[in-house]
């Protein structure tokens, strides 16, 4: 049966709700016209003819759904009769609306959330324009988000950490836990000279409102004893610094290798000249404010597969002549029995633009799957000896003139 039922009728009332709509009418910012016309599937002449029970029974349903006013519609069957079914169904005001769908006192808190913030922070008004379910759902939370942007709006760019905002109720974990709300807040109630919109995202909210942020910390390794060694360091030393720290080092190294997995860091042999980061995770605009580094040999191994190589890719927008390491075909080729499997939501499938020649066409031979389908060769899995081979070609290739 194709008949409009009530829960039809209250189905089309729930998504003018979901749109948002409802909410906005009630603070006179919405496009809805009233009375609201719903849409109404009918009985036809055939069903007053061969389902006249039923019918009878959907135009008691219909007449029964509160909040709709009926308009009807009569006429002349010629067995049943006259006859008088539902015609039009409109809703009058945006209260039948709301109290048909049991949302009333949502609707009382929305209003009430508005004019709060009319009042407190008008120029988020378009925020709750634009998300007002949102606005519902962060309900219990407005006064201390409020009290953040305020805070905010008297210390603009404050260079203290998070941490160190006195806002009444609000502490640290409370501001990290609603750093995509505050953002677009901030953005909307803060002049554009307090604002750094260079740093965007979760990880650079702090930098975008001049509060300052967790230390980036990089970790490396000398290969060679021979190089400056930090006071009370003596050896291949295992030395972690912050990366203002790390900047101006001024370290005299000619070959940098980075390698992402945190065994190869720890076991990498011994290199003249040399020294070994690990690689961890953080971007490479870190390591590129170290001009001394801009000034060495650097070598990137990661594993064999689309994510490595768009790793790669990525590298060479800070550092365009770094050099892949362990990451060609033969390597790949000669540990056969070591290949795994790269889960799919890593999985790179685009054409990468600052790959060489011999690393595109493997590139592409991974992603399309012509080698094996997801294949992977992580770099802990290839032997210690090929790792020492490698870098004997690669200390003699950089020795040349």
């Amino acid at each position: 049966m194709t008949w409009s039922q009530p829960a039809d009728l209250r189905a089309q009332v729930e998504r003018l709700w979901q749109r948002g709509e409802l909410l906005r009418a009630v603070v006179g910012d919405g496009t809805l016209g009233w009375p609201l016309r719903l849409s109404l599937k009918s009985p036809s002449t055939a069903d007053l003819s061969n389902r006249f029970d039923a019918v009878r029974g959907w135009v008691r349903d219909i007449s029964a759904t509160p909040c709709v006013r009926i308009e009807w519609r009569e006429w002349t069957h010629r067995v049943q009769g006259r006859q008088r079914l539902p015609d039009t169904l409109w809703i009058d005001m945006l209260e039948d609306a709301l109290a048909m769908i049991g949302k009333t006192g949502d609707a009382h808190r929305f209003q009430a959330l508005w004019q709060h913030t009319a009042e407190a922070q008008p120029a988020l008004l378009p925020w709750l324009h634009r998300s007002p379910l949102q606005t519902l759902a962060l309900a219990e939370h407005w006064p201390r988000l409020l009290a953040v942007v305020a805070w905010v709006q008297a210390h603009p760019r404050p260079g203290v950490y998070l941490r160190q905002v006195d806002a009444p109720g609000v502490d640290s974990k409370f501001i990290e836990a609603h750093r995509g709300t505050l953002a677009q807040w901030l953005d909307l109630a803060l002049p554009p000279e307090a604002i750094d919109h260079a740093a965007a995202g979760m990880a650079g909210f702090a930098r975008r409102y001049g509060f300052l942020g967790k230390p980036v910390r990089i970790r490396l390794r000398l290969l060679d004893p021979q190089l400056p060694q930090l006071p009370g360091c003596t050896g291949l030393t295992d030395i972690t610094l912050d990366e203002d720290s790390f900047a101006t080092l001024t370290l005299p190294a000619q070959r940098v290798f980075i390698t992402e997995n945190e065994v190869n860091f720890l076991a990498f042999p011994p290199v003249s000249s040399a020294i070994v980061v690990f690689g961890a995770g953080y971007g490479w605009g870190a390591l590129a404010r170290a001009n001394w580094l801009h000034r060495a040999s650097l070598h990137y191994w990661g594993d064999i597969d689309t994510h490595g190589f768009a790793i790669l890719d990525s590298l060479r927008k800070y550092f365009p002549l770094a050099a892949s390491f362990l990451m060609d075909r033969s390597t790949l080729m000669a540990h056969a029995p070591q290949w795994g499997e790269e889960p799919l939501d890593k999985r790179h499938t685009l054409p990468l633009s600052r790959l060489i020649d011999e690393e595109a066409a493997l590139y592409d031979d991974l992603r399309n799957d012509r080698i094996r389908p997801q294949l992977r060769l992580e770099q802990e899995r290839i032997g210690y000896r090929s790792l020492c081979a490698a870098l004997a070609t690669t200390v003699q290739d950089d020795s040349r003139p």
